[in-house]
């Protein structure tokens, strides 16, 4: 084999380092609550935090560390945590780097569950929070008590793309960490460590999923003493994932990034012609000029998820745009994104963030692996009540 190949060949080629003698193109579960020893001495020698042993079920099996190994190695770094949820992730994160008297730098984009979180924190552990506009870098302040900013980039809702480098270099002026939500970019579409990050927190439920069945995150670094500190606080929470759904992710890994850019070829086909309609103000896709921060995206991306944004004119109303999403066929209301079926979700105007600008209500669109024309058809017949 060669000695260097690209992360799609290794997402493809089987891991046989755990199967022993047995050798197979599928994935095995392995399960397991109790882990026995060969001898009393090893029982007692037990390290949790040594990926190289096994010692309780919740702590890991052959199955979750493959998997693991597998995210890792997508980042290009060299370590992984799974944890149920993205949000378990986030929340996660934010337990294990941050104390009381602490503060966190958030995006005013940022994901709504992941503001909660934040809220929770400040609530119950005295650990402040202050926002900042993701389209404004000197709209970020750093205190003495700032020790991580976060980043949200695109915003999954609002689509702004944010400067994660210039972030990442203010914040370590300053010996803040950074932690980037990378769901949209799904370890494919951004560099992210290569940009600064210091932790990257995915919600596997996604692309890497692909079925819309699975719920599980990922949280990764190549900062030892981090991974440490993350690693302590799942152990400590007894946070765990399970096996079954492991295998269901690392079975399909290896065709995620072929549906990642088929679904990005068509939703950018799809939003363009959106630009077009009349009862469209404006279509917010990274990869569209005119979007906000697509200069960053140009710059920094090399592909983009398949979920964007239409805002609409500011005369149409609430319910107008509510018959209209109800309306659509192929078009399924549901949040979440990754699977194979395409999606909608109408916001309402008190949903949005205070930095919202538009006039116009927004729909979040997501494009599946349906037929191109067909969605379009969908949409078409739908829009027509709007007009």
């Amino acid at each position: 084999m060669p000695k260097k190949i690209s992360i799609k060949t290794k997402l493809v080629q089987p891991d046989f380092s755990s199967h022993g003698n047995f050798k197979s193109l599928a994935d095995s579960v392995e399960r397991a609550s109790t882990v026995v020893f060969d001898s009393v001495e090893k029982l007692r020698q037990r390290d949790w935090r040594d990926k190289n042993q096994y010692t309780y079920g919740l702590l890991g099996t052959p199955t979750s560390r493959r998997l693991e190994r597998q995210l890792a190695a997508i980042d290009g770094v060299e370590h992984a945590l799974l944890l149920p949820s993205g949000l378990s992730a986030i929340s996660t994160v934010m337990l294990a780097l941050l104390k009381s008297g602490d503060s966190v730098l958030l995006p005013s984009n940022i994901y709504a569950p992941a503001l909660e979180v934040a809220k929770y924190m400040q609530n119950q552990y005295g650990v402040e929070f202050a926002l900042y506009d993701p389209m404004n870098i000197d709209s970020v302040v750093i205190t003495a008590k700032t020790k991580l900013i976060w980043v949200e980039t695109p915003g999954s809702v609002t689509m702004e793309v944010s400067d994660l480098n210039a972030l990442a270099k203010i914040a370590y002026q300053h010996g803040a960490l950074v932690a980037i939500d990378a769901t949209w970019a799904a370890g494919i579409a951004l560099p992210v460590f290569e940009l600064g990050a210091d932790i990257s927190i995915q919600a596997l439920t996604k692309y890497q999923s692909g079925g819309s069945d699975v719920m599980m995150g990922c949280i990764t670094t190549a900062n030892d003493k981090i991974y440490n500190q993350l690693l302590e606080t799942v152990v400590t929470l007894g946070v765990g994932v399970s096996p079954e759904d492991c295998r269901l992710i690392l079975r399909s890994l290896p065709h995620y990034a072929l549906r990642y850019h088929a679904q990005d070829k068509a939703a950018r086909q799809i939003a363009t012609w959106l630009t077009q309609h009349p009862a469209v103000d404006q279509v917010l896709h990274p990869a569209i000029a005119g979007s906000p921060g697509h200069h960053v995206w140009s710059r920094d991306f090399t592909a983009a998820a398949s979920l964007f944004s239409v805002v609409f004119k500011a005369n149409i109303s609430q319910s107008k745009i509510d018959q209209c999403v109800e309306s659509l066929a192929l078009f399924h209301l549901g949040f979440s994104w990754g699977g194979a079926v395409s999606l909608v979700v109408p916001f309402t105007r008190n949903q949005m963030h205070a930095t919202y600008s538009y006039e116009g209500l927004l729909v979040r669109f997501y494009i599946g692996l349906e037929d191109v024309d067909d969605l379009m058809l969908d949409i078409k017949q739908a829009f027509s009540m709007l007009q």
